[in-house]
Order: structure tokens, then C-alpha cells, then sequence
């Protein structure tokens, strides 16, 4: 990330990293089995042939409270939507213009829409009626808020068995909240901030919902969307709460959105260019043979997509269902990248029930909520490799200024170094550090032994003739200025 600020230092005002649209859902694990249903139905006395008017006569009590809710605190009842194709979001941003509802409930609606539940079926070994799970569409309810902590939010809940919720919040709007409380001065537009008093406070906000208890944070909602919930399922059933869906942000904000359209054009090119599946692979941190392409077994789906969006354009890289995408809005330049299957990515955690002081594992994220930072780091590594590889779009420094000051020798720290040799002695280093596989993970000697290995500067040396050789040349180029060390 820092190469991309360094190579338009003179635009960018500042930057800020976090979440933007976060979703989460929740689920009472114990009742997504049928056969635990039916043990949890034997319990409440609840035939299974009748577990259907049980199911119903619930359904009806949920919807009236929540008519009864909105119309108390709102002012409005349940408003039911005919398709599950209207924007439910904008019907809230409306309302919320239209009446001026600067915090709480802004209003209730309701849809159809598909869920899975369970149903009763004559089964012909045990005699009698079993419950099976089935897709179908259900209604569900949509709560929406302005939160006073986090903003503007919703949440749905499935009004049949087994209720399962989602709870849509952003990472920006909590941004807003924590800015207002504060006192710092913002402009922002949607979910962009075009400018704050004090980014460095931002970010620190920002960096504090990372710490935040989301299992018992999402729990407080229950009480207000789901009230009948221990009437119904009893004190002994709790949510599992997973983040479905995640996307981190880098916003780039600069002067004014005049010097972003004149940089946009060519980082967009460079990036679409540049999009390789091999750097796309890269990116969302996909493995790769040594030599830098794709396993011959691997299955990832590469795809690349450029549209135009709002005042600007977006280019977007997906490998399966994870993506990372770049466009611009107003003076912001956001990077950022969208994570649906977390399990995709492999970070040092401990195993479920592991002691703490035993040794972590290399293991897939889980979606679970107790993986959000490490969710939140593998986040931030897409978008630094992703930015860190647009910042090397070349500038208009004509070719020759750039060679005549390569080839000529320079001191560095108080040591003499020779002039580079493009066309001649250095060629096959400058060429071999230029391959796109080094561009975003780095190189090091190692990985350009394998390179020259039998070959080139490799042929009739050692290896630790080849490695001593290498690390004479990466000095040079690190003295000259090609490369840095990290």
C-alpha cells in the first residue's frame, strides 16, 4: 500500500483501511438437522404431524409483534414488498429523508423470499411422519436502523422454523457514528469520506471495531426483532454467529477529484493489463508452483470484469468467490476486497477447543466471528499486493535519464559500486528480477537460484557459488536503487 501512497504522495491527502459492508448470519445449530428437530419437537410435546400449525401459529405471533413494534416506534406497520427484486434499502433511506429520522427504527417490510425450513413426510419404514429439510420462500421480516454505535443497519429474520437471522451492518456508517460522538468534522458521501479533520483518529476508530465482542454484540439485537425467541425455543438454544460476507476498504482520498481522473485512466489500463490470472492467483493469495503459474490440479476460476460505476469506473478481479476490485468516486481511490469464502485463504491459528499454549497450525479462516482479525489481516495483504503492483506503473521519466543514471557507478554508505551493465554482464539478472511472479510476492535468492538452475549464470556453477554470485548482484541492484529490501 505504502508504494502506491509514495508514488502519488503530492495527491493523496490520506488514507484509511477497514470494513465496508459486513453480513452476518445466525443460526441455532442444534435445529439444523432434522432428526435434532424432531428430539427438540418429542420434547415440547409437539407431534410431528402437527408441526406445521405449531410452526404457523409461531410465524403469526413474530409478525404481530413486529407490526405492533413498528407502528409503536415508528409510526408505520409491517409494509410488505410484492418482489424480492425491490432495492428494500433505498425504501429505508427514503422513509428516513422523507420523516427525518435522525436515530432508531426507521420502519419494518416484509418479503418472500426463499429459506430453508422443514417439513412433515409420510415416512414408509418407521410408519409414521417424519421431518425432512426442504428449500422453500417464506416470509421474511427487514428491520431497519440508524443506530446510534452503528449507524445506518438491518436485519432480517426468517419468520419460520429455524428462524435463522441476518444482520447487515458497515463498517463505514459505524465510521460516521464514531466520528459524530467524537466531534471531528467529516464530508462523506454515501459510504466515501471525502474528507475528515482527523484521519488518524479514523483509522484508530476503524481499528477498534476489530476488538469489538460481535457474538454478544449481535445478541442485543434478539431481544428487539425476536422477543418470542425463549417462548419458543426455550433458555437452552443460542445463535452461532458467522460473518457470511466481508469487504475491506482501502480508501486512497485525494486533493480533489480532478487529480484523481488524471491518474485513473492509466491505473486502470496498467491494472486491466496487468490482470494476468497468474497475478490475479497472486493477489487473493492462491498457491502457485514454484516457477510462478497455476497448479496443474487447481480449480480456481479467474475472471475479470471492467464497468463503469456511479461518476467512475471499476475494474474488478474474482478467483471463485472471492474478489478484489478497484474504481474511483468523487477525490477516492478505494481498493477493496470482498471475501465470501474465507476457507480459501490459510492463516496460523489454533485449532477449534485448542489450548492456547499449544503450537498454532497452518489452517483455512473460518466464518466463524472469532476469526474477523485474522479475516480482517488477510483482507488488508489482498489489497497491499494489489496496490503495491499498480504502483509500479511507469512513470514519464524519458529511458535514457533512467539509464544514464544506472550506468553510472555510485557510493553508498561510504562504499564504492560499479555502474550497471544493461546490455551486457547485468542482462540476465535485470531480466530475471523483471518476471511478473516477482512483483507481488517479492524475490529472494533463493527463488533465483531455482531460477538460473542449470542455466544462464547457473550453467557450471555450484549452488553456493550460484547463491554467493546472486547476492553480489542484488547488492548492486539495492546500492543503484532497482530493488529494496523489506
Amino acid at each position: 500500500m505504502m508504494k502506491l501512497i509514495e508514488r502519488f504522495s503530492g495527491l493523496v491527502k490520506s488514507t484509511i483501511s477497514g470494513f465496508d459492508r459486513i453480513v452476518f448470519k445466525g443460526f441455532v445449530l442444534p435445529l439444523m438437522s432434522a432428526d435434532r428437530v424432531m428430539h427438540f419437537c418429542r420434547a415440547q410435546g409437539i407431534l410431528n404431524k402437527d408441526y406445521k400449525s405449531w410452526m404457523m401459529a409461531q410465524t403469526k405471533n413474530i409478525t404481530e409483534h413486529a407490526d405492533q413494534y413498528a407502528k409503536d416506534t415508528c409510526g408505520h406497520g409491517i409494509t410488505h414488498i410484492p418482489t424480492w427484486r425491490t432495492r428494500k434499502e433505498a425504501l429505508a433511506h427514503e422513509r428516513q429523508r422523507q420523516e427525518q429520522l435522525a436515530s432508531g427504527l426507521i420502519g419494518v417490510w416484509s418479503c418472500l423470499e426463499a429459506g430453508s425450513s422443514y417439513r412433515a413426510r409420510y415416512c414408509s419404514t418407521t410408519g409414521y411422519p417424519q421431518l425432512q429439510n426442504y428449500q422453500t420462500r417464506c416470509n421474511h421480516l427487514y428491520y431497519y436502523f440508524d443506530d446510534p454505535e452503528l449507524g445506518f443497519m438491518n436485519i432480517r429474520l426468517q419468520t419460520w422454523f429455524p428462524y435463522h437471522i441476518q444482520v447487515c451492518l458497515n463498517g463505514r456508517e459505524w465510521l460516521r457514528r464514531s466520528l459524530e460522538q467524537a466531534g471531528i468534522e467529516f464530508l462523506a458521501k454515501g459510504n466515501k469520506f471525502l474528507h475528515i479533520d482527523d484521519y488518524e483518529k479514523a483509522q484508530q476508530f476503524l481499528d477498534q471495531q476489530l476488538d469489538v465482542r460481535f457474538a454478544e454484540r449481535l445478541n442485543r439485537f434478539l431481544p428487539v426483532v425476536f422477543p418470542a425467541m425463549q417462548d419458543i425455543l426455550g433458555s437452552y438454544f443460542s445463535y452461532y454467529w458467522t460473518l457470511w460476507q466481508s469487504e475491506w476498504a482501502t480508501d486512497l482520498i485525494f486533493t480533489s477529484p480532478t487529480e484523481l481522473a488524471g491518474v485513473m485512466d492509466s491505473l486502470l489500463r496498467y491494472a486491466h493489463m496487468t490482470g494476468t490470472s497468474t497475478s490475479v492467483l497472486r493477489y487473493l493469495d492462491r498457491p502457485l508452483t514454484k516457477s510462478g503459474i497455476p497448479h496443474k490440479r487447481s480449480t480456481d476460476e479467474v475472471m475479470s470484469r471492467m464497468t463503469g460505476f456511479n461518476d467512475g469506473v471499476r475494474l474488478r478481479h474474482w478467483v471463485d468467490k472471492n474478489s478484489v476490485k478497484i474504481y474511483n468516486e468523487q477525490n477516492v481511490l478505494r481498493v477493496e476486497t470482498t471475501i465470501n469464502d474465507p476457507g480459501k485463504f490459510r492463516v496460523f491459528r489454533h485449532k477449534q477447543g485448542q489450548d492456547e499454549s499449544e503450537p498454532k497450525e497452518r489452517l483455512p479462516i473460518r466464518k466463524g466471528v472469532m476469526d474477523i482479525p485474522l479475516r480482517a489481516a488477510v483482507s488488508q495483504d489482498v489489497n497491499n499486493r494489489f496496490m503495491n503492483d499498480l504502483a509500479t506503473l511507469q512513470d514519464a521519466t524519458p529511458v535514457g535519464n533512467f539509464i544514464n543514471e544506472i550506468t553510472r557507478p555510485v557510493v553508498k554508505s561510504g562504499r564504492r559500486f560499479r555502474a550497471i551493465d544493461p546490455t551486457g554482464k547485468d542482462l540476465e539478472i535485470l531480466q530475471a528480477i523483471s518476471h511478473p511472479s516477482y512483483k507481488i510476492s517479492g524475490l529472494t535468492n533463493k527463488m533465483l537460484r531455482e531460477h538460473f538452475s542449470g542455466k544462464g549464470m547457473g550453467a557450471q556453477r555450484t549452488e553456493k557459488q550460484l547463491s554467493a554470485k546472486i547476492s553480489r548482484h542484488l547488492r548492486l541492484l539495492r546500492a543503484h536503487g532497482l530493488i529494496r529490501k523489506l
